[in-house]
């Protein structure tokens, strides 16, 4: 006895009613367990399809910059590119490959200033190609801050003031010095306010790792 697919009819989540030749199948002198069996597979077929739809909520994945990313230009809103370093793999089924693009967004800025208010920038992914489009990301943050100066500048201020009383006592004695080292300190200062600001800097090829903060939908 030779059984067609259109014997039989089954329900699908795709739809009511569908005949298992809408998924391919013709099932000919197969046993029921046999036919049950391929059902149970298209099935499974269909969940896992539905389940790399989506990237959950606190997926790790990594990204390495184009470009370099500095305090001192970047501003609020700016996008950079990047790709993903390896491939970004969901429920066994790969979402992404490395090398993928992706965009990498400023989402805080502020400018160094001077003696001990070094550069920050905060960074979070914005968005990855999928399929061909770029899909917009949740992700946590990334966090840069300028190098502080604080002990550098101290001790340029602390060796001017110095380097003023030496002077002062030769010139004047216990009195010169005390004045020798007003002037020294000021001029400490002023070497330190020179030796320009310290920026947050994320160099170009950093690789830098972000977790998804909501679930990215794919589709």
């Amino acid at each position: 006895m030779r059984l067609s697919a259109q014997d039989y009819q089954f329900s699908f989540p795709y739809g009511e009613g569908k005949s298992l030749a809408a998924v391919g199948y013709r099932f000919q002198g197969e046993s029921m367990q046999g036919r049950i069996l391929k059902v149970a597979s298209v099935l499974l077929l269909f969940a896992a399809s539905a389940i790399a739809e989506t990237i959950p909520a606190g997926t790790k994945f990594t990204v390495r910059l184009d470009s370099q990313i500095s305090s001192g230009s970047a501003k609020a809103g700016q996008t950079f590119h990047a790709n993903l370093t390896r491939n970004l793999v969901v429920n066994g089924a790969t979402v992404a490959k490395a090398g993928t693009p992706a965009q990498v967004k400023v989402t805080y800025a502020k400018s160094s200033g001077r003696l001990h208010d070094p550069g920050q920038l905060t960074l979070r992914m914005a968005s990855l190609e999928i399929n061909g489009k770029m899909v917009p990301v949740r992700s946590t943050a990334f966090h840069a801050k300028g190098k502080s100066h604080t002990k550098s500048n101290a001790e340029k201020i602390g060796g001017g003031a110095a380097a003023g009383a030496v002077i002062g006592a030769l010139a004047g004695g216990g009195k010169g010095a005390l004045i020798g080292t007003a002037v020294g300190a000021g001029a400490g200062t002023g070497v330190a306010a020179a030796t320009g600001k310290q920026e947050a800097v994320v160099p170009a090829e950093a690789a830098l790792t972000f977790t998804t903060t909501a679930e990215v939908t794919v589709n």
